[in-house]
Protein backbone atom coordinates (compact mmCIF):
# COMPACT_ATOMS: atom_id res chain seq x y z
CA UNK A 1 0.00 0.00 0.00
CA UNK A 2 1.48 3.45 -0.55
CA UNK A 3 1.55 6.18 1.95
CA UNK A 4 -1.75 7.92 0.47
CA UNK A 5 -3.73 4.59 0.98
CA UNK A 6 -2.77 3.90 4.37
CA UNK A 7 -3.51 8.06 4.70
CA UNK A 8 -7.19 7.07 3.01
CA UNK A 9 -7.66 3.99 5.30
CA UNK A 10 -7.22 6.00 8.32
CA UNK A 11 -9.31 9.21 7.44
CA UNK A 12 -12.19 7.11 6.22
CA UNK A 13 -11.55 5.21 9.98
CA UNK A 14 -12.09 8.25 11.86
CA UNK A 15 -14.53 9.75 9.58
CA UNK A 16 -16.93 6.74 10.77
CA UNK A 17 -15.87 7.10 14.19
CA UNK A 18 -17.18 10.60 14.04
CA UNK A 19 -20.56 9.05 12.71
CA UNK A 20 -20.66 6.91 15.86
CA UNK A 21 -19.41 9.79 17.82
CA UNK A 22 -22.97 11.33 17.19
CA UNK A 23 -25.13 8.67 18.39
CA UNK A 24 -25.49 8.49 21.89
CA UNK A 25 -25.33 4.32 21.53
CA UNK A 26 -23.32 4.02 24.39
CA UNK A 27 -23.81 5.64 27.08
CA UNK A 28 -21.67 7.03 30.67
CA UNK A 29 -23.11 4.95 32.78
CA UNK A 30 -22.11 1.84 30.28
CA UNK A 31 -26.18 1.30 29.31
CA UNK A 32 -27.16 1.25 25.49
CA UNK A 33 -29.87 3.17 23.47
CA UNK A 34 -30.69 0.25 21.01
CA UNK A 35 -32.62 3.15 19.00
CA UNK A 36 -29.55 4.57 17.78
CA UNK A 37 -28.00 1.61 16.12
CA UNK A 38 -29.82 1.53 13.23
CA UNK A 39 -29.24 5.14 11.78
CA UNK A 40 -26.17 4.79 13.22
CA UNK A 41 -25.21 1.81 11.05
CA UNK A 42 -27.07 3.13 7.78
CA UNK A 43 -24.85 6.63 7.95
CA UNK A 44 -21.61 4.79 8.11
CA UNK A 45 -23.10 2.33 5.24
CA UNK A 46 -24.29 5.33 3.19
CA UNK A 47 -20.55 7.31 3.86
CA UNK A 48 -18.64 4.03 3.20
CA UNK A 49 -20.13 1.99 0.17
CA UNK A 50 -19.71 4.31 -2.70
CA UNK A 51 -21.80 1.25 -5.09
CA UNK A 52 -25.70 2.16 -5.23
CA UNK A 53 -26.52 -1.85 -6.21
CA UNK A 54 -24.28 -3.16 -2.86
CA UNK A 55 -26.00 -0.20 -0.90
CA UNK A 56 -29.60 -1.37 -2.00
CA UNK A 57 -28.75 -4.83 -1.99
CA UNK A 58 -27.42 -4.43 1.97
CA UNK A 59 -30.28 -2.69 2.81
CA UNK A 60 -32.57 -4.97 1.42
CA UNK A 61 -30.94 -7.95 3.56
CA UNK A 62 -30.86 -5.57 6.66
CA UNK A 63 -34.51 -4.72 6.19
CA UNK A 64 -36.14 -7.99 5.12
CA UNK A 65 -34.35 -10.15 7.70
CA UNK A 66 -34.41 -9.55 11.84
CA UNK A 67 -31.03 -8.16 11.44
CA UNK A 68 -32.77 -4.99 13.59
CA UNK A 69 -34.51 -6.92 16.30
CA UNK A 70 -32.76 -10.52 16.32
CA UNK A 71 -30.59 -11.22 20.10
CA UNK A 72 -26.92 -12.17 19.39
CA UNK A 73 -27.25 -14.92 21.55
CA UNK A 74 -29.45 -17.30 23.21
CA UNK A 75 -27.59 -16.69 27.06
CA UNK A 76 -24.52 -14.77 26.52
CA UNK A 77 -23.84 -11.34 25.04
CA UNK A 78 -26.71 -9.55 23.33
CA UNK A 79 -29.24 -11.94 24.82
CA UNK A 80 -31.92 -9.71 23.93
CA UNK A 81 -34.42 -7.82 21.44
CA UNK A 82 -31.91 -5.41 18.90
CA UNK A 83 -28.52 -7.46 20.61
CA UNK A 84 -26.97 -8.56 17.21
CA UNK A 85 -27.57 -5.14 15.33
CA UNK A 86 -26.02 -3.51 19.01
CA UNK A 87 -23.42 -5.77 18.95
CA UNK A 88 -22.40 -5.60 15.24
CA UNK A 89 -22.27 -1.87 15.89
CA UNK A 90 -19.87 -2.27 18.33
CA UNK A 91 -17.68 -4.63 16.65
CA UNK A 92 -17.94 -1.95 14.12
CA UNK A 93 -16.65 0.95 16.39
CA UNK A 94 -13.75 -1.68 17.91
CA UNK A 95 -12.37 -2.22 14.76
CA UNK A 96 -12.46 1.22 13.60
CA UNK A 97 -10.57 2.46 17.00
CA UNK A 98 -7.90 -0.36 16.77
CA UNK A 99 -7.55 -0.19 13.12
CA UNK A 100 -4.55 2.53 12.87
CA UNK A 101 -2.46 0.92 15.96
CA UNK A 102 -3.10 -2.74 14.94
CA UNK A 103 -1.76 -2.00 10.99
CA UNK A 104 0.69 0.29 11.86
CA UNK A 105 2.08 -2.25 13.56
CA UNK A 106 1.47 -4.41 11.15
CA UNK A 107 2.55 -2.83 7.94
CA UNK A 108 6.02 -2.61 9.57
CA UNK A 109 6.39 -6.18 9.46
CA UNK A 110 7.72 -8.07 6.68
CA UNK A 111 5.60 -9.32 3.93
CA UNK A 112 3.04 -6.40 4.48
CA UNK A 113 3.90 -4.82 1.40
CA UNK A 114 2.20 -7.47 -0.40
CA UNK A 115 -1.36 -6.55 1.39
CA UNK A 116 -3.90 -3.87 0.43
CA UNK A 117 -6.38 -3.03 2.86
CA UNK A 118 -9.20 -0.53 3.06
CA UNK A 119 -11.86 1.34 5.69
CA UNK A 120 -14.59 -0.31 3.67
CA UNK A 121 -13.03 -4.15 4.21
CA UNK A 122 -12.83 -3.19 7.89
CA UNK A 123 -16.44 -2.19 8.22
CA UNK A 124 -17.85 -5.13 6.05
CA UNK A 125 -15.83 -7.79 7.95
CA UNK A 126 -17.33 -6.53 11.07
CA UNK A 127 -20.73 -5.62 10.18
CA UNK A 128 -20.89 -9.33 7.99
CA UNK A 129 -19.01 -11.06 10.61
CA UNK A 130 -22.20 -12.66 12.28
CA UNK A 131 -25.00 -12.16 9.37
CA UNK A 132 -25.59 -16.41 10.50
CA UNK A 133 -27.40 -15.01 13.01
CA UNK A 134 -30.26 -13.27 11.03
CA UNK A 135 -33.61 -15.59 10.96
CA UNK A 136 -31.69 -17.80 13.58
CA UNK A 137 -33.41 -17.46 16.39
CA UNK A 138 -36.95 -17.90 17.56
CA UNK A 139 -39.42 -16.58 20.69
CA UNK A 140 -41.00 -19.36 22.70
CA UNK A 141 -42.54 -19.20 26.02
CA UNK A 142 -42.34 -20.68 29.51
CA UNK A 143 -44.08 -20.65 33.04
CA UNK A 144 -42.87 -18.41 35.52
CA UNK A 145 -43.81 -17.03 38.47
CA UNK A 146 -44.37 -13.42 38.66
CA UNK A 147 -43.53 -10.94 41.85
CA UNK A 148 -46.80 -11.94 43.44
CA UNK A 149 -46.38 -14.98 42.81
CA UNK A 150 -49.10 -16.09 40.06
CA UNK A 151 -48.05 -17.97 37.00
CA UNK A 152 -47.16 -15.93 33.88
CA UNK A 153 -46.18 -16.79 30.34
CA UNK A 154 -42.77 -15.25 29.86
CA UNK A 155 -40.84 -15.08 26.55
CA UNK A 156 -37.25 -16.36 25.34
CA UNK A 157 -34.97 -16.60 22.79
CA UNK A 158 -34.06 -20.09 21.29
CA UNK A 159 -32.53 -21.46 18.03
CA UNK A 160 -34.95 -22.63 15.77
CA UNK A 161 -35.15 -26.40 15.17
CA UNK A 162 -35.25 -26.12 11.70
CA UNK A 163 -32.31 -24.51 11.23
CA UNK A 164 -29.13 -25.17 8.62
CA UNK A 165 -25.99 -23.93 9.13
CA UNK A 166 -22.17 -24.91 7.37
CA UNK A 167 -20.95 -23.27 10.59
CA UNK A 168 -20.51 -19.86 12.46
CA UNK A 169 -18.07 -17.63 10.14
CA UNK A 170 -18.42 -19.56 6.80
CA UNK A 171 -22.13 -18.77 6.89
CA UNK A 172 -22.13 -15.57 7.35
CA UNK A 173 -19.59 -15.64 4.31
CA UNK A 174 -21.76 -17.05 1.93
CA UNK A 175 -24.51 -14.70 3.11
CA UNK A 176 -22.02 -11.69 2.90
CA UNK A 177 -21.08 -13.07 -1.01
CA UNK A 178 -25.06 -12.85 -1.69
CA UNK A 179 -24.96 -9.16 -0.98
CA UNK A 180 -21.43 -8.60 -2.25
CA UNK A 181 -20.12 -10.59 -5.28
CA UNK A 182 -17.58 -8.28 -5.93
CA UNK A 183 -15.87 -9.27 -2.78
CA UNK A 184 -15.92 -13.32 -3.49
CA UNK A 185 -11.43 -12.97 -4.91
CA UNK A 186 -11.13 -10.55 -1.45
CA UNK A 187 -9.58 -13.74 0.74
CA UNK A 188 -8.31 -10.70 3.32
CA UNK A 189 -12.18 -9.68 4.21
CA UNK A 190 -13.49 -13.82 3.55
CA UNK A 191 -10.57 -15.14 5.83
CA UNK A 192 -11.64 -12.65 8.81
CA UNK A 193 -15.45 -13.06 8.79
CA UNK A 194 -14.48 -17.29 8.50
CA UNK A 195 -12.46 -17.44 11.41
CA UNK A 196 -13.48 -14.02 13.16
CA UNK A 197 -13.88 -16.75 16.22
CA UNK A 198 -10.69 -18.30 16.34
CA UNK A 199 -10.15 -21.93 17.77
CA UNK A 200 -13.68 -22.24 18.71
CA UNK A 201 -15.75 -22.63 15.59
CA UNK A 202 -13.16 -24.92 13.71
CA UNK A 203 -13.26 -28.37 13.11
CA UNK A 204 -10.02 -30.90 13.71
CA UNK A 205 -9.45 -30.32 9.92
CA UNK A 206 -10.08 -26.51 9.66
CA UNK A 207 -7.46 -26.32 12.56
CA UNK A 208 -4.52 -27.25 10.53
CA UNK A 209 -2.69 -24.82 9.48
CA UNK A 210 -4.36 -22.21 11.38
CA UNK A 211 -1.51 -20.26 11.78
CA UNK A 212 -1.85 -18.92 8.40
CA UNK A 213 -4.70 -17.01 8.89
CA UNK A 214 -2.73 -15.24 11.14
CA UNK A 215 -0.58 -13.75 8.89
CA UNK A 216 -4.00 -11.94 7.52
CA UNK A 217 -4.24 -8.72 10.18
CA UNK A 218 -7.90 -8.27 8.94
CA UNK A 219 -8.41 -11.84 11.18
CA UNK A 220 -6.88 -10.52 13.90
CA UNK A 221 -7.92 -7.22 14.06
CA UNK A 222 -11.68 -8.57 13.69
CA UNK A 223 -11.42 -11.01 16.13
CA UNK A 224 -10.12 -8.63 18.89
CA UNK A 225 -13.03 -6.22 17.89
CA UNK A 226 -15.12 -8.95 18.30
CA UNK A 227 -13.95 -10.27 22.09
CA UNK A 228 -13.72 -6.97 23.44
CA UNK A 229 -17.12 -5.76 21.98
CA UNK A 230 -18.14 -9.03 23.76
CA UNK A 231 -15.87 -8.63 26.93
CA UNK A 232 -15.00 -5.17 27.81
CA UNK A 233 -18.32 -2.95 26.38
CA UNK A 234 -20.67 -5.98 26.87
CA UNK A 235 -22.39 -6.07 23.59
Amino acid sequence: MTEEDKNQLFTDCYEMLDIFSEYTTVQANGTFVVESVKPCIQQMCNYIIKEPLELQALNNFLDTTDFWTAPASTRFHGDFKGGLSLHSLMVIKQSLVFAKPVLENYFSSKGSEKISITAKDIFLAALCHDFCKTNFYGVEYRNVKDITGNWIKQPFFKSRSDNRNLGHGNESVLMMLKIFPSYIDNRMVLEAVSRHMGFSDLSESEKYNYSNFLENPLVILLQLADQTAANWIGA
